[in-house]
């Protein structure tokens, strides 16, 4: 049976970055327009990650209150899919059990897996114990170390032993994510981390929607995106591709910082809030910012309103 979920996840879908002020604290009034933003641009479905959302510099309380502003802000206008990271299943089924009463449709669970001390049994049982409160998405983060073989066995254990694991966010591509979504599919709806062009590379083996850069900024970009995707038309999804996707991210890769430096530096340039990351993170200085701006102008990705 096709799971419920792969209409809403069939799109390109936001992955709210938790915003915070100078001082480091969470900026919940940037994150309600962060959220609001994104459901005025049409979006299906909001994610919250134990990545992009910073969770792993949030305290458990502050992951919760993350995803009641997010849930509140949205009041039922899209698809809530929440997050854990690296809990143990205890752990992540209280939280479980906390994002159901805010009214979450989703769990992503990214469980702890040090020194590489589970098993696909046991990870297969972690996601079931999950599934009973609510219905949980696997992130392929976790099998990144553990190669090819141990996330495929991880996957179809947890399957076929009917857990209510209704989607998959892949960030390991490559062979993995090809067989997965030759193998799987059917069963689970799938979702593309990162960039348009992991997206553009799945599309062949079988994926659903995929996390967009460019809806919490430039929400018009993603839809042509979309729109060329679901036309078939590949020759202008790979012109985005090429011409926006690729030298955006070669440009943000090239920051102190990492690439999220600049994603949150994005939020400053639309309005929504400050560059600020929690420390000690790297923030984006005011020259870096000015790079950045001259960037985004000389590849007409300045906010168009």
């Amino acid at each position: 049976m096709k799971p419920a979920c792969r209409q809403p996840l069939s799109s390109p879908i936001p992955s709210l970055r938790t915003p915070f002020l100078k001082t480091g604290e969470v900026d919940y009034a940037g994150l309600r327009e962060i959220t609001e933003f994104c459901l005025a641009s049409g979006a299906q479905a909001l994610m919250l990650t134990a990545g992009d959302s910073h969770y792993l510099c949030l305290s458990d309380s502050e992951i919760e209150e993350v995803t009641r502003v997010v849930c509140e802000q949205t009041r039922g206008r899209a698809y809530i899919i929440c997050a854990d990271r690296n809990h143990g299943t205890d752990a992540a089924c209280r939280l479980a059990c906390r994002f159901r009463e805010l009214g979450a449709d989703l769990f992503m669970s990214m469980p702890c897996d040090w020194a590489g001390s589970t098993t696909p049994d046991s990870l297969a049982a972690h996601y079931q114990a999950i599934g009973e409160i609510m219905p949980v998405m696997i992130v392929t983060n976790i099998f990144i170390p553990r190669g090819v073989a141990f996330g495929l066995a991880a996957v179809q254990k947890t399957l076929d032993a009917g857990a209510n694991v209704v989607a998959i966010k892949d960030d390991m591509a490559g062979v993995f994510i090809e067989r997965l979504c030759l193998n799987e599919h059917e069963r689970v709806a799938i979702v593309a981390g990162g960039t348009k062009q992991l997206h553009l590379h799945m599309s062949s083996f079988g994926v659903d929607g995929y996390l967009s850069t460019m809806a919490t900024y430039r929400p018009d970009i993603a839809k042509n995106y979309w729109d060329a995707i679901t036309a078939n038309n590949l020759p202008e999804a790979r012109r985005i591709v090429k011409t926006i996707d690729q030298p955006f991210f070669e440009h943000i890769m090239s920051y102190p910082g990492g690439f999220d430096a600049c994603m949150h530096a994005l939020a400053e340039i639309r309005g929504f809030a400050g560059r600020w990351r929690r420390k000690p993170y790297y923030s984006l200085t005011d020259e870096e910012m000015e790079r950045f701006r001259g960037f985004l102008a000389e590849k007409n990705l300045l906010p168009q309103s």
